[in-house]
């Protein structure tokens, strides 16, 4: 698998790949946003990038929000010196899904790293299966949601284990710990947080899809759910 790492520290770089390239990646550097997205764009079959934000040229977020307006939805690890909670929810609102705080524990990216691939093709690795929920089409195989008269919603690998999650447990409700808990594969700080900012996304997107319909019931005080 190919991992784009992107920082204008090329000692992070440099360490970042060790780590990587231990796993067996297949590393590609880039120094600026502008160049990631060149990059990028040159190489289809890169599966995961780890971008970081403060940068010359185009910044990380920049990038993400680029990459999510074309509706790419590659897993994306944001790295950055900020540390406030405004910086991370920003990251998160462009469509990050995740973010780690320098410095960092490189063993800790890995992780994470590996978490994230893992969920990117747990689907493709399973027997073709759709689920019909409401006015969607939900397919794992393919991760692609479309509604039932055939327009596509384009979804972030995240938003999409989300939506999965509650379309496969329908009547069940998760509160925001539960959904972190199942779809990250780990506990942190801020996870209700960042459950509640992509969930906000990702509600959005099947609100404008569908003409209307958020899918997703909020049961106030309880937590989520999709009911049949």
């Amino acid at each position: 698998m190919k991992i784009l790492v992107v920082d204008d520290d090329q000692e992070i770089v440099n360490l970042v790949k060790i780590y990587l390239e231990k796993e067996n990646y297949d590393v590609i550097e880039a120094s600026n946003g502008q160049e990631a997205l060149e990059i990028y764009h040159d190489h289809l079959d890169i599966d995961l990038i780890v971008l970081d934000i403060m940068m010359p040229k185009v910044d990380g977020n920049q990038v993400l929000q680029q990459l999510r307006d074309q509706r790419e939805s590659i897993p994306v690890i944001m790295l950055s010196a900020k540390s406030s909670d405004h910086d991370k929810i920003e990251s998160l609102g462009y469509g990050a899904d995740d973010y780690l705080t320098k410095p960092f524990n490189p063993l800790e990216l890995v992780a994470r790293v590996n978490s994230l691939l893992r969920r990117q093709y747990h689907y493709q690795e399973e027997a073709a299966n759709e689920l019909t929920i409401h006015s969607l089409v939900i397919d794992k195989l393919s991760h692609e949601v479309k509604t039932t008269q055939g327009v596509q919603i384009h979804l972030t690998a995240i938003e999409f284990d989300i939506l999965y999650l509650l379309a496969s447990n329908l009547n069940q409700t998760f509160n925001a710990e539960e959904i972190f808990a199942k779809v990250w594969g780990e506990e942190k700080e801020m996870s209700a947080r960042t459950v509640m900012v992509h969930l906000s996304h990702l509600r959005d997107k099947l609100r404008k899809g569908t003409g209307g319909d958020a899918v997703i019931q909020t049961i106030w005080g309880v937590g989520y759910k999709i009911e049949k």
